[in-house]
């Protein structure tokens, strides 16, 4: 059966490997992450770098992965741009997309989606050379979530940073994932109850909570995440995993015979 290991290297950071063996890292913030489990260092090996949005926490170590493992880096066209004056030429190294646009990578197809965050503020270390007068903020294109689909059939929807919405189900109708990541922090994201009633509209098989935690300044009581999802949907499990613990997926099957 399809299979797919989802390993949290802690706040909003992940890294995917499909069954084929592709490696996809996720908002990648690791060197300076007080919860990481990893470091740059690390790294060894990575075929995708996707970055949701342009704030540090997110998008702070993935031009530095990219670099070192030769990896292509998926994000909006700003974060791009970025990803160029890095050394990673739009259009070959870095693929530029939006909401609603899709690229596929060996056996991934990435598709991003909208989100609801703020926006416009790059990542101050890796916005190069000195800002504009009186001007701090550099744009990002801002927040997207995303629609991994592996060619085994298994999907992942990180919705990334974001508030609560409606159109999650029509996201999940259209994608169908098996597998949703939700923020739950409640300060700069949705929080508990709010991200209980995005499990509901996604309606997946397993829900990984994320973006929380006394370290972040973020806590949250995932015990009653975890409550309210089983109240809202019985049928979908939440997977709360600690920094450096892997879920491996492996998606259901039946047979026909006679």
């Amino acid at each position: 059966m399809p299979t797919a290991r989802i390993t949290y290297i802690g706040h909003a950071s992940f890294r995917f490997e499909s069954e084929q063996g592709t490696v996809v890292y996720y908002d990648p913030w690791l060197d300076e992450s007080p919860v990481a489990t990893m470091r740059r260092d690390d790294v060894d090996r990575a075929d995708i770098v996707i970055a949701s949005h342009g704030h540090n926490d997110h998008i702070r170590d993935a031009f530095e992965v990219c670099d070192r493992t030769g990896a292509t880096f998926v994000g909006n066209y700003e974060s791009c741009l970025v990803a160029q004056a890095h050394g990673m030429a739009v259009g070959d190294r870095a693929v530029a997309l939006n909401p609603g646009g899709s690229t596929t990578i060996g056996d991934t197809r990435i598709t991003l989606v909208q989100a609801f965050h703020a926006a416009g503020s790059m990542s101050p270390n890796l916005a190069l050379g000195a800002p504009p007068d009186d001007m701090y903020f550099r744009p990002d294109g801002g927040a997207c979530g995303v629609v991994i689909a592996f060619d085994s059939g298994i999907t992942i929807y990180n919705t990334s940073d974001t508030a609560l919405f409606s159109d999650m189900q029509l996201i999940s109708q259209t994608y169908g994932p098996q597998i949703a990541i939700l923020p739950v922090g409640g300060k700069f994201t949705m929080g508990v109850r709010e991200g209980a009633r995005a499990a509901s509209l996604i309606r997946p098989d397993v829900v990984i909570p994320c973006h929380y935690g006394e370290a972040v300044g973020q806590p949250a009581d995932i015990d009653a995440f975890a409550e309210a999802v089983e109240f809202l949907t019985p049928t979908t499990r939440v997977a709360a995993m600690a920094p450096g613990q892997t879920l491996e997926y492996t998606s259901s099957s039946f047979a026909v015979s006679g």
